[in-house]
């Protein structure tokens, strides 16, 4: 964690970065593409799209105009729940890569657990890998019991898990479990869409190691070892959330953050949701 450029290994050796840009919600166009250009700016390399987020052409474009080589981005999408089974995530993939401009992804995971369509969709997705269309593969928002279902037939097992994950909402046992079977935790919506900057301990750490509110829980999700994929489309934000490379938290401190949890979500919850 010495700095943006970190990274961590899959369980298939792959590099993937520790920190990266999420794009959920930045507009297709000017905005993705603006913010995109910031990050790399600032030394992001890793990009989270998804088909659902309807950018993917301005990430795309993006990674044109950047002039970097395309081996030195991370690039992720995933596929929406509609486009789920074997052979329209096939189609789905293919529509993805071509709004990319790009022949493969770094990562591709399984958006939400569809059921009685996922299981189908991971093979389709292992078929990719094996293709070598897709450099690493996984799922999100997959609690244990999904992700059991998925280790038992999986000729390949998933390398990474992108679920909700902050203070509030820290997920130990899932974590545990991830951790325990090789799958790498992803978090989104790490500021629980800003209601951190209300919690009083929060406000006090932030005090005492002069980082703003942000930077601190942003740096918790790394110490936890967390891969982290903060998103915003402003500059200033963009610079701000990427420095967190320069203090630690104590251990006394990251246990005070960990006491906050709660498991309240800030999302949809994966056992209950209609989309």
């Amino acid at each position: 964690m010495k700095n943006i450029n970190s990274t961590r290994k899959l369980n298939n050796g792959v590099e993937i970065p520790l920190f990266g840009l999420g794009v959920f919600r930045s507009e297709n166009g000017g905005e993705v593409e603006n913010a995109i250009q910031y990050a790399f700016e600032e030394g992001y390399r890793l990009i989270d799209t998804a088909a659902i987020y309807k950018n993917e052409e301005g990430v795309g474009q993006a990674i044109l105009d950047s002039k970097l080589k395309r081996e030195d981005i991370f690039l992720t999408s995933k596929v929406w729940n509609e486009d789920q089974g074997y052979e329209s995530t096939l189609k789905a993939f293919e529509k993805s890569l071509e709004r990319l401009q790009t022949d493969y992804l770094d990562l591709y995971l399984i958006h939400w657990p569809v059921a009685e369509k996922y299981i189908d969709t991971w093979k389709a997705m292992e078929k990719l890998y094996k293709e070598g269309r897709i450099k690493a593969i996984g799922v999100s928002n997959f609690n244990q019991h999904h992700l059991e279902d998925i280790y038992k037939i999986a000729e390949i097992t998933p390398m990474v898990n992108q679920i909700e994950l902050h203070p509030e909402l820290a997920q130990p046992e899932l974590v545990k479990f991830c951790e325990s079977h090789g799958t790498l935790l992803q978090g989104w919506s790490p500021l629980m869409r800003g209601k951190i900057l209300d919690i009083t301990i929060l406000q006090e750490l932030s005090k005492k190691y002069r980082k703003n509110i942000v930077q601190v829980v942003l740096r918790w999700h790394l110490q936890k070892g967390f891969l982290l994929i903060p998103k915003s489309s402003q500059k200033e934000r963009i610079q701000s959330n990427a420095n967190i490379f320069d203090f630690e938290i104590s251990l006394e401190d990251m246990g005070k953050i960990d006491l906050l949890n709660c498991e309240n979500r800030t999302g949809p919850d994966p056992e209950n949701f209609d989309f």
